[in-house]
């Protein structure tokens, strides 16, 4: 739906309705590399507690956990094999209770991924499918989706159509004992729950009901789109002459019942469950009206969605390539079309965003859209962090990017190696900063006390982002939409306030327009550069922004001096202007 014809004539800005988690800072768990407890080298759900005071610390309110359930990690943990147990590399249900008690001790809450397209093919209830085709002596049959094969003009059996698997070949698997084959849109231990039988839609309330009965705070749920197929599966149009099996997306993504399902989802188990919150994975998705059927609140669905246009932008994709996952230049003139598209929709009716630009399945921000090299590394992690906390939405942050991770060098093998090299610096800088603080080595971190690293900038940012509402419910105005290195934008609210962002996202200076020069008496709120203090006097706005700065302006209520020392921290302020490191 798009924006109402009014909007364009209104004199006071939009102002969304405020929840809990509209203004939460979520961050994602990936349990098996976050932190190991007992040294066996898999990260666990005490690793986890161990780190509740650095991520409350951060400025988290939210976590997600990636799945921890048992599963044979076809899929690392996406291929669940018993949504009632925890995996015992990760611990137990015990474990878990001691996860969630702590974290609501602290003022967090505590999300699991739910993953019900499909099942892995050790759960028991695919066991039981596959025993017998025979429906009414075994009932789970009809749990998945079955169909017998098909042959061509010289009897050679092939799959019921020429669908092709997200993770490439066909997404049918044979099985010998039963002669059918049966669907997997993922790999071939993840085969697909037939969302068309209602016993396999009360077995998903029920095991939803498990966790949210034991504290959960909610869900993020996985590639929930999936879920509804076109009835009789039918063959998909052959765009990819040089493959034998097409996409068939038209067939499952945002199918004919997904928001059947989903309604019956929330009326019958998260409309009884209070303070909780949803986001469903959306991906293949790029049309804001097609999602915002999941979102708005009149249709009783989900809080949000994660669509996933903008971490897209340096993907071929399309729908002739034969890896959506090939690399494309991207242009930040396309990065701001596609956040001033979503910014700017449905505000009105309720839509509300997922923000995020990391997660499992994507690779580090700074090494896509920033310059991960020693010089440019931190200043554009500090940049890119400035894009998010900047942004209205839900704000979504994966382990790791709050330290600026990159990605691992191109010339790494696929093995795992350790590099002595690495691990005698490692010892040196650790021992080092033992001695400087007096504390042992288990209570190091090495980002945590300096004041000018990255982690120190995102909690400092989170900080300022919570104290000001015009970044999470402000309108979006973009600047300067063709400038190809320029990225710069308001948020206004109601009342008055308004933030200007200015961001430079190359490594040359830039000059920028005086149009910005609107925003007289706004003061300078965040800036990823040193800067030096001025007393009750503003900050102007530069006219030049050197490489990859970012700089955040507030004017209205709440921007005296007062605030601009409050936000801009002990680390900034009396500092010389210098060099990027």
């Amino acid at each position: 739906m798009a924006r109402s014809p009014t909007s364009k004539n209104r004199v006071k800005p939009f102002t969304p309705t405020r929840q809990w988690w509209k203004s939460a800072t979520v961050y994602q768990i990936y349990p098996i590399s976050f932190f190991d407890s007992n040294g066996d080298g898999v990260g666990d759900l005490n690793g986890i507690t161990a780190k509740l005071d650095y991520l409350k610390g951060l400025g988290v309110d939210v976590i997600w956990l990636s799945p921890i359930y048992k599963s044979p990690l076809a899929d690392m943990g996406y291929d669940i094999s018993d949504y009632n147990t925890i995996d015992e590399r990760y611990g137990t249900l015990e474990d878990w209770a001691r996860l969630l008690h702590e974290t609501h001790t602290r003022g967090m809450k505590l999300i699991m991924d739910l993953v019900v397209n499909h099942t892995s093919d050790e759960h028991d209830w695919f066991v039981e499918s596959r025993s017998s085709k025979d429906v009414k002596a075994n009932p789970k049959r009809d749990w998945y989706i079955w169909k017998p094969p098909r042959y061509d003009e010289q009897g050679n059996r092939i799959p019921p159509n020429n669908w092709k698997s997200i993770f490439q070949g066909p997404a049918w698997e044979y099985d010998e004992a039963t002669e059918e084959y049966y669907l997997h849109l993922f790999v071939t231990k993840q085969p697909d729950l037939n969302w068309e039988n209602p016993d396999v839609r009360e077995a998903v309330w029920k095991l939803m009901r498990f966790w949210l009965d034991r504290g959960c705070d909610g869900f993020r749920m996985d590639v929930i789109n999936h879920i509804s197929k076109v009835e009789g599966l039918p063959d998909a149009e052959v765009i990819i002459p040089t493959l034998p099996y097409q996409p068939g997306n038209a067939f499952y993504i945002n199918g004919p019942k997904v928001h059947d399902y989903i309604k019956e989802m929330n009326e019958r188990v998260l409309s009884h469950y209070k303070n909780i919150m949803t986001v469903g994975e959306a991906p293949i998705t790029h049309n804001p009206a097609t999602l915002a059927e999941y979102v708005y609140p009149k249709n009783k669905e989900l809080d949000m969605v994660f669509q996933f246009e903008l971490v897209d932008i340096d993907a071929a994709g399309g729908k002739e390539a034969e890896s959506p996952i090939l690399w494309k230049p991207w242009r930040l003139q396309d990065m701001k079309d596609i956040v001033n598209k979503w910014q700017s929709f449905g505000r009105e009716d309720g839509f509300w965003n997922s923000v995020f630009i990391e997660n499992h399945d994507n690779s580090r921000s700074v090494s896509r859209f920033g310059d991960d090299s020693p010089e440019w590394r931190s200043l554009s992690a500090k940049l890119l962090c400035i894009s998010q906390i900047t942004l209205s939405g839900t704000l979504y942050v994966y382990q790791g990017q709050e330290i600026g991770m990159k990605n691992a060098p191109k010339s790494w093998g696929l093995e795992e190696y350790k590099d002595c090299a690495t691990i005698n610096f490692w010892n040196q800088t650790l021992e080092k900063r033992m001695k400087m603080s007096g504390k042992p080595a288990e209570e190091i971190d090495i980002q945590i006390n300096d004041s000018d690293s990255v982690y120190s900038f995102w909690k400092h940012a989170l900080e300022v982002r919570k104290q000001n509402e015009s970044l999470i419910y402000g309108d979006f105005k973009l600047l300067f939409p063709d400038h190809p290195t320029v990225f710069a934008y308001t948020r206004t609210l109601e009342g008055g306030t308004s933030a200007l962002v200015v961001m430079n996202f190359s490594t040359e200076p830039v000059s920028i327009n005086e149009e910005v020069k609107r925003m007289k008496g706004a003061r300078l709120l965040l800036s990823n550069y040193p800067v030096k203090a001025a007393g009750d006097q503003a900050w102007e706005v530069p006219t030049v922004l050197r490489g990859y700065e970012g700089r955040v302006y507030l004017r209205g209520e709440c921007c005296g001096a007062d605030a601009s020392r409050r936000f801009l921290g002990n680390g900034r302020i009396d500092t010389p202007s210098r060099s990027p490191p």
